[in-house]
């Protein structure tokens, strides 16, 4: 894969905060960009990278854009189960596992660039120190996604509609270090991220900004009280 001038650094800069290429000089990013067979694809707002039902033959790192992982709940209705953004990886498990039947479908949510990567590396390679350490890597990299969808468990495992709002607003405080926080979603994907519906959504935000709980205006999103009950 050629990368050049301000390209390559992008790509280098990005990849720098994934676990699977954190703290590696360029040659060695290179060189693991190599041994997966790495290609970086643009797309467009709205393409598919993945269908439902498909296996998953490679897993991706966003580099710029955002890219959305999801599945359908029982009733047909669209569930977020990630929303990825640059320097995180999506689909690694269902890769390394050969699952056969991929029962999430992803999509970019706008132009966005993917650096696709293929893990025969890791249990085809010659067994050496070089494949070892990308094993290491590659682990640390699920670890760090597990702990990810643990915050979204602590989201929908809430019995409220306002449990389920209070548990991601404090999250994202804590990620983005206040108690007034951007949304990083629309109305629409949030609903469809903590489980509920636009309307219901809406309404139940409506009764907890007149309640004095938070107030909003736009995306953005100050608490003020405590909207766990």
């Amino acid at each position: 894969m050629k990368e050049g001038g301000e390209g390559r650094d992008t790509l280098l800069s990005v990849l720098a905060l994934n676990p699977l290429f954190r703290g590696l000089d360029e040659e060695g990013t290179l060189r693991q960009m190599r041994a997966m067979r790495a290609e970086r694809t643009r797309y467009e707002k709205g393409a598919l990278l993945h269908a439902a039902g498909k296996p998953m033959k490679r897993f991706g790192i966003v580099i710029t854009g955002l890219v959305q992982v999801c599945a359908d709940d029982i009733e047909g209705g669209r569930m977020i189960m990630a929303e990825v953004t640059p320097g995180t990886s999506f689909g690694e498990s269902l890769c390394f596992l050969k699952a056969q039947d991929s029962p999430v479908y992803i999509y970019a949510s706008e132009d966005s660039e993917v650096l696709w990567l293929t893990p025969e590396a890791l249990y085809d390679g010659p067994g050496d120190a070089f494949q070892t350490e990308l094993l290491r890597r590659f682990t640390a990299a699920l670890a760090e996604k597990n702990l990810s969808m643990n915050n979204r468990i602590q989201v929908l495992s809430k019995l409220s509609l306002r449990g389920k709002l209070y548990a991601y607003f404090t999250e994202l405080a804590a990620e983005q270090g206040s108690n007034t926080i951007l949304l990083p979603m629309n109305r629409d994907d949030t609903a469809a991220y903590i489980g509920a519906n636009r309307s219901a959504l809406s309404r139940e935000l409506a009764r907890m900004k007149a309640e004095g709980l938070i107030d909003y205006y736009r995306n953005a999103v100050r608490i003020l009280g405590d909207g766990r009950g």
